[in-house]
């Protein structure tokens, strides 16, 4: 008896065991589930939605042997996730194929489980479009970000024609009786509204200077009718200024302009290499003393709208000064001058 008691306890003893661990380890060899997203600082409260880029916590079962997280089939950096049982933390990746809805789709070893859930694009971002004015039917070529998804794009309240759009970039048509307004982009997430105009309420300069105005630079050699660096039509101004703090100034004979129902001065400026980083100082009325100093940080065309209110906010116009404000010999080029 008690040599068969010495073999009967200790395999009762191994059995026991053995149903402690089965009853107790985490079912990883069954297929993985996806019960909600959370924050990682709120692990509690599931989430609805949620941004590109963002850090979340899938929750579930059977998720520790996760080796691939992918939302709508783009891959989140394998350095960019840690899983257990029942979570996983992962960054979203920053762009992703759709402007709301993007399923989760976790695969573990034993299985893939996907949860459709909203994750969200940034807002849209308009950054330039050009050309910057133009009549009815013209192509505007719209640069930003997040335009996925993008439901309208208005020239103030009137739609224009989508004719293609991507990520970065939307093309349209600017839709008849437009000949000045600010530009709208919409998308799912929301709209965005451009810095600029599009288009003028008045032009001084498009190919040639407007009838009553004139050249009267000074220190300066200024074309009028320049072909090369042309930002919209024929032609641009181009300006070679021959002395320090020379100038490309355009006047107006009597009587002067009146600013009534104009808010802005806006035009364009293509700046060499050489002359990014150099200043120019724009002024009204040859008052140096409420002009505006600008300092050109990209090479290329460079798009302007002053306000008056930082110009002096006068009541009338009677010259517009371009003044060449580093000390230096620059060579620029003017186009699209006019008022909004």
């Amino acid at each position: 008896m008690k040599h068969i008691m010495k073999l009967v306890v200790p395999a009762i003893f191994l059995l026991m065991i053995a149903g402690c661990k089965k009853e107790n380890a985490p079912t990883t060899n069954m297929s993985p589930q996806i019960t909600g997203v959370t924050t990682l600082q709120n692990r509690v409260n599931p989430l609805s939605a949620v941004n590109y880029g963002d850090w979340i916590m899938i929750k579930g079962r059977n998720l520790a042997t996760t080796f691939k997280v992918d939302f709508n089939s783009v891959l989140a950096a394998d350095s960019l996730y840690y899983a257990d049982d029942t979570s996983v933390t992962v960054k979203i990746p920053a762009v992703l194929p759709d402007p709301l809805n993007n399923p989760i789709t976790v695969t573990t070893k034993y299985g893939t489980a996907t949860y459709n859930f909203k994750i969200m694009q940034p807002a849209p971002e308009l950054n330039s479009f050009s050309p910057m004015a133009g009549p009815a039917g013209t192509q505007v070529t719209i640069v930003g970000n997040y335009f996925r998804g993008v439901t309208s794009v208005k020239f103030d309240n009137i739609d224009a024609t989508i004719v293609s759009s991507t990520k970065d970039q939307i093309v349209v048509r600017v839709p008849a009786g437009v000949t000045f307004a600010y530009i709208f982009v919409t998308t799912p997430i929301g709209t965005v509204k451009s810095a600029l105009t599009y288009g003028f309420k008045f032009t001084i300069y498009e190919d040639a200077l407007t009838a009553t105005w004139s050249n009267t630079s000074y220190s300066a050699t200024a074309v009028y009718n320049n072909t090369t660096n042309v930002k919209r039509g024929a032609n641009s101004i181009k300006v070679n200024y021959t002395a320090n703090f020379g100038a490309l100034r355009i006047s107006k004979a009597n009587p002067a302009f009146s600013t009534t129902g104009y808010t802005a001065l806006k035009f364009s400026v293509f700046v060499p290499a050489a002359s990014v980083g150099k200043k120019v100082k724009v002024t009204l009325n040859g008052q140096s003393a409420t002009g505006l100093t600008l300092t050109f940080a990209n090479a290329g065309w460079n798009d302007f709208q002053i306000p008056f209110t930082n110009l002096g906010n006068y009541t009338t116009i009677t010259s517009i000064t371009f003044q060449e404000f580093s000390a230096l010999l620059q060579e620029l080029y003017f186009d699209d001058i006019g008022l909004i």
